[in-house]
């Protein structure tokens, strides 16, 4: 029996509630955002799986359906393609998301992605529906948020961990947390994990309508702008903001940290390898206040890193490690907090 999946892609849509039709259009058609139909289709992998609208990761099958949206990824690890390269309707899962293309670079350490088939762009009224017209409400308002933020020297860093401790730390502290990934590709778990270690509000960019962040920049701060003055009209104590990739990729890091401003109260690297640091140091030009990620996995590599970069570094990962991590953003956040 087949089934139709709505990918995470589709959580701010009405797609789950409310009837709509698909209709193949000419890819001259196509734009990054709109919701597509496919069917799954070749031969099953461990990466047959689409994560759902809570971010539950859910198996899938050839003849299955999954809704997702068009989009770009440019992943230095696992692959880059786009809805632009697709051909003659083949494409790919490009995140387990449903963020859709297909892949023209994807590493050879990792199972087949998952193969679909186009069958129409998920229509009313005869016009395209698209991400852009689900984006959240936005209340107008100033963003003036300190911001704890997270950045990495490449993805899979450690940089959602990071983000994790911090809101454990914060929210225990009595604090009120606003968590958000502001960069990166469709993915909703990394957003909800945070809400799950005590942030009481989650924000993400698939809220206003981008499925990836590979975008224009003009594009990506049109978008972002107005998120950050949303944020700022609830009046948190604190944002912790994870930007997806690293600053160099093409997925706008540069522009998000331009947009929060003089709002970033802190800067907090996870990075692969202590020589990774300085790289980012050298060719971006920031100066964190904190190393995290494997690069802080052991005395040898928190030796280096200080050694490098003259940086202190801690390995969050580690729970035995967190009354020195509180002790750290206390002291740069100028208030009293609680190790989680």
């Amino acid at each position: 029996m087949t089934q139709t999946f709505f990918a995470s892609l589709t959580r701010i849509a009405d797609l789950d509630r409310n009837p709509f039709d698909y209709r193949p259009l000419d890819q001259s058609q196509w734009d990054s955002g709109d919701y597509v139909l496919t069917e799954v289709t070749g031969e099953r992998s461990d990466l047959y799986i689409v994560e759902s609208r809570k971010g539950e990761m859910l198996p899938v099958k050839a003849g299955d359906r999954v809704i997702g949206a068009l989009g770009h990824r440019a992943a230095t690890l696992e692959g880059v393609g786009s809805y632009t390269d697709v051909l003659k309707g083949e494409m790919h899962a490009l995140t387990g998301a449903g963020l859709l293309g297909r892949f023209t670079s994807y590493s050879i350490l990792l199972p087949d992605p998952l193969a679909l088939l186009y069958r129409g762009h998920i229509v009313r009224d005869a016009g395209k529906i698209t991400m852009k017209q689900f984006a959240i409400d936005l209340d107008e308002g100033e963003f003036d948020v300190p911001t704890i933020l997270i950045i990495g020297t490449s993805m899979s860093a450690g940089k959602t961990v990071t983000g994790r401790r911090v809101c454990e730390i914060l929210s225990k502290s009595g604090l009120n947390i606003v968590g958000a990934k502001l960069t990166g590709a469709g993915r909703y778990r990394d957003v909800v994990s945070f809400r799950r270690a005590g942030a009481q509000t989650i924000f993400d960019f698939v809220d206003v309508g981008l499925p990836s962040t590979v975008v224009p920049e003009e594009e990506f701060r049109e978008a972002i702008r107005p998120l950050l003055n949303h944020i700022g009209s609830l009046q948190p104590d604190f944002l912790v903001a994870e930007t997806g990739a690293s600053p160099l990729e093409p997925y706008n890091v540069g522009p998000a940290m331009d947009e929060l401003g003089d709002n970033i109260a802190c800067i907090l690297l996870a990075a692969s390898d202590p020589y990774a640091v300085v790289g980012v140091e050298k060719a971006f030009g920031v100066k964190p206040d904190l190393v995290t990620g494997p690069s802080a996995n052991t005395s040898a590599a928190v030796d280096l890193v200080r050694k490098l970069a003259d940086l202190p570094a801690i390995n969050v990962i580690d729970r035995n490690t967190m009354p020195e991590f509180a002790a750290f953003l206390e002291n740069k956040l100028g208030c009293s907090l609680l190790a989680a």
